[in-house]
């Protein structure tokens, strides 16, 4: 009983301190946040181009959930690229309102039109990249798409924190800070 005690009371401190550390480095904890909600897109993102993969081609999946893990037949090239857009695109909407809600809040022009269109903007930027790279390491290297959409998902998800960082959630007080200096 004395040693369950003890966990616990290991398991508090150990929290708390991961606490403090967030608290005072906002930074980490903004992109621990992003990658929360990043890696929830990307899940949407995945199951919407299995679901577009399976609905172009059927017959190359025994079953829905072979398209995550195997086809008879490679998919087309049409099927992968237009998977790779419908599961972005959906990726894109959840990812605008939970960088809203849960990681950066409503800073800047975040929530106007003109902050959701350049949130869009740069993700279509983000789009090209990922589709330029999975047309080049699926259609011309032959790699496997997944392995090909992992590479491109992290490089795109490196990519988007820097940019919408700079450009849709800045507070005009950053903004104003750096035109000062």
């Amino acid at each position: 009983m004395e040693n369950q005690t003890e966990n616990k009371k290991e398991k508090v401190c150990l929290f708390k301190k991961l606490l403090n550390y967030l608290n005072a480095h906002p930074t980490m904890y903004e992109i621990i946040r992003f990658v929360i909600i990043g890696g929830l897109a990307t899940v949407i993102d995945m199951f919407f181009m299995g679901v577009t993969l399976y609905i172009f081609q059927p017959a190359n999946y025994p079953s829905f959930l072979n398209v995550f893990y195997g086809a008879t037949l490679s998919p087309s090239t049409i099927s992968t690229i237009v998977g790779t857009a419908v599961g972005f695109l959906i990726g894109l909407v959840f990812n605008y309102i939970f960088s809203i809600i849960f990681v950066f809040g409503a800073k800047g022009n975040s929530k106007s039109t003109k902050g959701f269109l350049l949130f869009s903007f740069l993700s279509a930027i983000g789009l090209g990249l990922h589709m330029l790279g999975m047309f080049l390491g699926f259609n011309l290297l032959k790699i496997n798409e997944w392995i090909v959409k992992i590479v491109m998902t992290l490089i795109v998800l490196i990519y988007n924190y820097i940019t919408r960082k700079i450009f849709v959630f800045k507070d005009k007080e950053e903004k104003e800070l750096e035109s000062e200096k």
